[in-house]
């Protein structure tokens, strides 16, 4: 079992964000333009391996958004808004309202793989054993649209269902090329803490009590091929420092473990009051793991590490120490944008995560 674990994501360097400008006005070719990525995935490979973490990601390096893998490799957007979505800041003053420009607007098609590529290079090219993110199929509700998505979608659960019918293909694919670890990022189920946020669900036309049904049986289906490992992420919403929601896992928590059992392990998210106390653990079932994301990857501040072996004692009075581990509560960089934090406070914070994970689990 691995004791100190990344999420996923990492900031993109601004020369690779100004490459991927040129790239999309088509003022920089394919080729180069790759050796760009390839570059800034050697990058992010050395930050993590340089820091002592068990286990590795590209940095998500080839994505524009945490959901790459999925909404960037698909046919179904069309050029409509999709609806609105509210962000929470650090005070009551930093407010965000986002919406994609793009929603579905037809039925959904896999176009092309991008984790196969994100694999293939970051196999050839690590030192350390490797993970590929995927997000929940359900994430495809940033993208859902009242007014445009209906002629496509009456139901958004059956948008879900196709989503999760791609992410099974690229998961097919993935193990026939020795991937043996894959993760789920679901910030959707996380966000059922709160029910402000599952009016907004209810509000845009997605019944939210069904996320925690029939969403949490699609978001299993995606686990469905033996022999990787596979883990579930849950957090309370993660852009540019900004977060959705706010409430403890007791909302959410039997129903997510009792329904998303072909997953190995738990990452979840814990770096401040925001996400309540450890009790929820007394949930999950005995043969899974749990890793604790304890470091925040909105703050550039330093957690103090006996603060996080407290935290750690704490949560082992409710779920097995042996069968839990650390991590940051999620990426750096969810978007493209990032969080507010300097590039060199990632490093800080998984060495943090190695160093504290040595001393709690020897």
């Amino acid at each position: 079992m691995y004791r100190a674990e990344t999420v996923g994501s990492m900031l993109r360097p601004d020369w690779l964000k100004q490459a991927r400008e040129e790239r999309a006005a088509g003022t920089l070719g394919p080729v180069e333009f790759k050796r760009m990525e390839d570059r800034a995935v050697d990058d992010a490979l050395a930050v993590q391996e340089g820091s002592g973490l068990e286990v590795v990601t590209d940095g998500e390096m080839r994505r524009g958004h945490f959901t790459g893998a999925l909404s960037e490799a698909i046919t179904g957007l069309g050029d409509a808004p999709a609806e609105k979505l509210d962000w929470h800041g650090p005070t009551a003053d930093d407010e965000l309202e986002f919406r994609h420009v793009k929603a579905v607007t037809g039925k959904l098609g896999r176009a092309r793989s991008l984790a196969q590529e994100e694999y293939v290079y970051l196999r050839a090219t690590a030192t350390k054993p490797v993970k590929i993110t995927l997000s929940s199929p359900l994430m495809m509700q940033t993208f859902w649209s009242n007014t445009h998505s209906r002629a496509a979608y009456d139901d958004p659960f059956e948008m879900f269902a196709d989503a999760a019918a791609i992410l099974r293909e690229e998961v097919r694919d993935l193990v026939a090329l020795g991937c043996d670890y894959i993760q789920v990022d679901a910030p959707e189920i996380a966000l059922m803490v709160d029910d402000e946020v599952r009016e907004s669900f209810r509000g845009r036309g997605i019944d939210p009590e069904r996320m925690l049904t029939d969403g949490l049986d699609i978001i299993n289906s995606v686990a469905h091929e033996p022999g990787p490992r596979y883990a579930l992420h849950l957090c309370r919403g993660n852009r540019d420092g900004h977060w959705m929601a706010s409430g403890g896992y007791e909302a959410i928590s039997r129903a997510v473990f009792e329904r998303a059992t072909a997953f190995d392990a738990y990452f979840l998210e814990y770096d401040d009051e925001r996400s309540g106390g450890f009790e929820p653990l007394g949930d999950v079932p005995d043969d899974k793991a749990v890793v604790l994301g304890l470091v925040s990857t909105k703050r550039a501040e330093l957690e103090d590490p006996g603060e996080l072996l407290t935290r750690i004692d704490e949560a082992a009075r409710h779920f097995p120490r042996e069968q839990l581990a650390l991590s940051p509560q999620c990426g750096f960089a969810s978007t493209i944008g990032g969080n507010p934090v300097p590039a060199a406070t990632q490093g800080e914070k998984f060495r943090l995560v190695a160093d504290v994970a040595a001393k709690a689990w020897g």
